[in-house]
């Protein structure tokens, strides 16, 4: 596999990627003996989250963000809007650019039915300036870098930081 797959098929990465973690929640929820479990997928990511995960009456709305462990990426843009839904909270998966495996998380969130910590207010910027030179602010999206978030080792600590 080649570093520019991961650019040319980001998409195609990106719900991959969706898929996999999904997968390995599931797997974990199951194996603690977890059934009441349900899973909505967004298909317009204009609110905020890529998921609604619920968990025993626990709702998480989740915003997914992926990065390959040899990328350089040290900040992701996260939409505001994720703060107005309930227990929201934002998950940065690292994973191995050749086998797609998870090797860490980063978590951003507060505990079950607390809302999304503060995201502060270091804004977006568009990537393309305009006529003028100017990379303007892109409205309801901020700049998380990686100390930001909370460093999680396994997809178990995760589920518990999710769920309690």
């Amino acid at each position: 596999m080649s570093p520019a797959d991961h650019t040319e098929h980001s998409s195609l990465r990106e719900k991959l990627i969706e898929h996999l973690f999904l997968g390995e929640v599931l797997k974990e929820l199951w194996r603690r003996g977890q059934r009441d479990v349900e899973v909505l997928q967004t298909q317009v990511d204009n609110n905020g989250y890529d998921l609604v995960i619920e968990v025993a009456g626990i709702m998480r709305h989740v915003q997914l963000k992926a990065s390959h462990r040899t990328a350089k990426t040290r900040e992701v843009g996260v939409q505001t809007a994720l703060a107005r839904k309930p227990s929201g909270c934002i998950i940065w998966i690292w994973f191995d650019p050749e086998t797609l495996t998870f090797d860490r998380f980063l978590w951003k969130g507060a505990s079950p039915g607390q809302s999304l910590p503060d995201l502060g207010e270091r804004a977006v910027r568009h990537t393309r300036a305009n006529s003028a030179g100017v990379k303007a602010e892109r409205p309801g999206l901020r700049r998380l870098s990686r100390s930001d978030f909370r460093q999680l080792d396994d997809v178990g600590e995760l589920v518990d930081a999710m769920f309690g």
